[in-house]
């Protein structure tokens, strides 16, 4: 089996924090999978009927792989999501889908998304300058979290704690950047300062994180110096995941749960999701995990295991009889 990471950075290129990439390169190649990591950089685009010659890495012609593993997430450019459109449409199995990316790309989106479904968020809005301060406290209510529109690993997140600090915030916004895109989302007071992070794969809910930050920090990002420990996977919290990876066509997410007294809202999903902190945590080998769904997906032989995959149905029929064990106890 052949595969390609598109990353923002190329193999000679990659960073020493880039864990995933490293830990997906090196169970690959445990996994007998020929694995290679390009940039959007290297690529070249040409519409044409001739499809072995309109995509060209380093401008030569690469024969294509199985699959393409795009780990841009939020730093996801229209450059990007052009090359990952085009091996679609030449037959290479994307995961995830630009379809998907993109949606989650947008925070606001996916949330409008999940809200039409019924699934439960916290309360959201669209910041328009100039700010209707008491519109937001009618609406939305202080504390508020602030967050941009595109952003990860804790990234682009504010806390604005009182009416006051939010106006002051909010004009500083509107002098530097009065075109910036933000959203105003409910602050779950449960939720403060910690979360959980469910890994899903497939429509499979492999394992679950409770992530803390260790101090007043209101984010709990193990990325940002918070700490993680294993969480039980309840049949609200594998509904909740699962159910946001379909609606959202995640193949392979992040899905970030908040505490909301004995039950749980859903915060964001991630398309490229950090696992550092997961496999610390858990002892879960989740390139390994992915591989085999890649297979499972792909209907190719495992030679490692010198067995046939099990047709994708199965799964998908399981899935199924656990979604509607769960739906007893998720919230409305």
């Amino acid at each position: 089996m052949r595969g390609w990471i598109i990353y923002k950075d190329n193999a000679s290129l990659l960073r020493q924090e880039a864990y995933e990439v490293h830990r997906l390169v090196e169970v690959a190649k445990e996994e007998n999978i020929e694995l290679q990591v390009f940039s959007p950089d290297q690529f070249d685009l040409t519409v044409t009927r001739d499809d072995e010659k309109s995509i060209l890495i380093d401008g030569k012609k690469q024969d294509l792989p199985d699959f393409v593993m795009p780990r841009m997430g939020a730093g996801t450019t229209y450059f990007a999501l052009a090359i990952i459109r085009h091996l679609e449409r030449l037959g290479v199995y994307c995961i995830n889908s630009s379809n998907s990316i993109e949606t989650v790309k947008d925070k606001l989106f996916a949330q409008q998304i999940l809200a039409e479904k019924n699934l439960p968020t916290p309360d959201t809005m669209l910041v328009k300058f100039p700010v209707d301060v008491d519109l937001v406290e009618k609406q939305i209510g202080f504390p508020v979290v602030v967050k941009t529109l595109s952003g990860s690993q804790g990234s682009g997140v504010f806390l604005s704690k009182s009416k006051g600090e939010f106006d002051d915030l909010m004009q500083l916004i509107e002098a530097t950047n009065p075109k910036a895109n933000i959203i105003l989302q409910q602050f779950v007071k449960a939720s403060h300062g910690r979360d959980l992070r469910v890994f899903t794969i497939g429509g499979r809910a492999v394992a679950c994180m409770e992530r803390n930050s260790n101090g007043g920090n209101f984010k709990a990002n193990v990325s940002a110096g918070g700490s993680g420990k294993p969480h039980p996977i309840t049949p609200e919290i594998e509904w909740l995941a699962t159910q946001t990876a379909s609606v959202l066509g995640l193949d392979v997410a992040g899905i970030d749960l908040l505490f909301d007294q004995e039950h749980f809202k859903i915060c964001e999903a991630n398309s490229s999701p950090g696992f550092e902190g997961l496999e610390g945590a858990l002892g879960l080998n989740v390139p390994k995990e992915i591989f085999h769904f890649i297979r499972i997906r792909l209907g190719i032989f495992d030679k490692s295991n010198n067995i046939k995959a099990k047709p994708a149905k199965k799964t998908a029929k399981t899935a199924k009889a656990v979604v509607e064990e769960a739906k007893d106890h998720a919230t409305p």
